[in-house]
C-alpha cells in the first residue's frame, strides 16, 4: 500500500469513558505494536467526559508518547465519541478500536492485507471460519446473536457481526461515513452513564447505501471483565436504534447527497 509522505499512515482512535485503569495497559501495548511496524501513526483517546481520572492519565501517557492525542467531549456515548476521534484524524488509515482492547492489536494484520487487497473498510468479526472468543459469558454471545439475528433481518443481511469494535477505513472513507451520521452524529444529545449503541450498524448501513467495499475478517476476540453492557437496558435501546436506522435509509437520509 502506497504511504502519504508527511502524514500518519495510521490513526487509531480510542474512544474512552471511565477508563483510567485500562489504558496504562492497552496504550503501551498499541505503542508497542505499531512502532514494531515502522509506521507513523496517531493515537486519538477520545474522553466522552469521563468521571475518572482518564483524561489526567490520558495527559500522563502522551508525556511519554508523543504521538498520542487528547480530545475532550461531554458525555454523548461512543458513537459521537468515535465521530469526532474520526473527524479530527488526519492518517491514510483509520482504526477505532475499544479502550480494553479485546480485540488485540496485533489483529489489525489481518484487516490491513484486505485493505491491501482492495477494500476501502475492513470489520473485525467474533463469528466464521478462524474467529475466536475467549471467556465470554453465553448470556452475552446469546444477546449478541439475537441481536445479529434483528441487524439481519432489518437492515445488514450479509454480516455475521456487525458489533465488534475493530474496525479499520481508508481515509476518504472513514470521512465521508462518519460525516454523515444521523443517530450519533454532531446533535446527539447529552447523556447519563455508560450507553451501548448501534453505531456500528449505522456505520456500515451508509458504507453499503454509499457502495464501499466492506470485508468481514474473522479475529480473535477476549471478553473483558468489567463491561458496560446492561443487557435488559441496551437490547431495548438498541433494537430501537436498528428501527431507527432502517428508517432513516428508507428516507434516503444516508444517499449522497
Amino acid at each position: 500500500m502506497r504511504l502519504t509522505e508527511g502524514r500518519p499512515f495510521i490513526s487509531v482512535i480510542i474512544p474512552a469513558y471511565n477508563e483510567a485503569k485500562r489504558l496504562p495497559v492497552t496504550i503501551p501495548r498499541i505503542v508497542s505494536f505499531l512502532s514494531s511496524q515502522g509506521w507513523q501513526y496517531e493515537l486519538i483517546v477520545v474522553d466522552d467526559g469521563s468521571t475518572d481520572e482518564t483524561q489526567q492519565i490520558a495527559c500522563q501517557l502522551s508525556k511519554e508518547y508523543p504521538s498520542i492525542r487528547l480530545l475532550k467531549l461531554p458525555h454523548r456515548g461512543k458513537g459521537p465519541a468515535v465521530r469526532e476521534g474520526v473527524l479530527a484524524s488526519t492518517g491514510d488509515l483509520v482504526l477505532f478500536t475499544d479502550a480494553d482492547l479485546s480485540t488485540p492489536i496485533s489483529q489489525l494484520s489481518k484487516l490491513l492485507a484486505r485493505i491491501e487487497q482492495g477494500y476501502d473498510i475492513a470489520i473485525g468479526s467474533r463469528e466464521g471460519v478462524g474467529a475466536r472468543r475467549y471467556k465470554e459469558p453465553f448470556y452475552r454471545h446469546l444477546m449478541g446473536r439475537v441481536f445479529n439475528l434483528f441487524v439481519r433481518l432489518l437492515t445488514l443481511a450479509h454480516f455475521n457481526d456487525t458489533q465488534c469494535g475493530f474496525k479499520l477505513f481508508r481515509k476518504h472513507a472513514a470521512k465521508d461515513i462518519f460525516s454523515n451520521l444521523v443517530l450519533y452524529g454532531s446533535t446527539a444529545p447529552a447523556i447519563k452513564g455508560p450507553m451501548v449503541t448501534s453505531l456500528d450498524v449505522e456505520v456500515l448501513q451508509i458504507a453499503a447505501r454509499r457502495g464501499y467495499k466492506v470485508a468481514e475478517v474473522p479475529v480473535e476476540w477476549h471478553y473483558s471483565s468489567g463491561s458496560k453492557v446492561r443487557p435488559a437496558l441496551d437490547s431495548y435501546r438498541m433494537l430501537k436504534d436498528i428501527i431507527r436506522i432502517k428508517l432513516n435509509d428508507l428516507r434516503g437520509m444516508y444517499d449522497k447527497k
